[in-house]
């Protein structure tokens, strides 16, 4: 999941940064927002390697929703395709893992210990 452009069915494409434009700060601030973060762990955590932005539960409404996953997939923490109308996300992490090594499982480490801490 490591394409800049990636090819949607339909014609329809999504802009997403290629590798070497993703910035750290960019992946930082996306990362920052609890919902965000809850999407995050959950790709991480997924046995399937992309799941439909309908999977996701989040308690907000549906543009907030939209702008969450643009901000995760316009810093290239994420990868969204159209797959007929369903869009479909995957965590960029091969392209994470190269560019910031242990990033992305130390975030994630963090955020279970503190749910763990917190009760959450």
């Amino acid at each position: 999941m490591a394409t800049a452009a990636p090819q949607a069915t339909g014609g329809r494409t999504l802009a997403h940064p290629a590798r070497e434009e993703i910035r750290l700060e960019g992946v930082l601030h996306a990362l920052s927002d609890p919902m965000r973060l809850a999407v995050v762990r959950e790709l991480a955590s997924a046995r399937s390697v992309e799941l439909s932005c309908s999977h996701f539960d989040l308690p907000v409404t549906k543009s907030t929703t939209t702008h969450h996953f643009r901000v995760l997939r316009e810093s290239g923490v994420i990868e969204q395709v159209y797959r007929g109308t369903t869009k479909l996300n995957g965590l960029r992490r091969a392209d994470l893992d190269a560019l910031f090594p242990g990033l992305l499982d130390s975030v994630l480490a963090a955020a279970d210990r503190q749910e763990r801490r917190l009760g959450a």
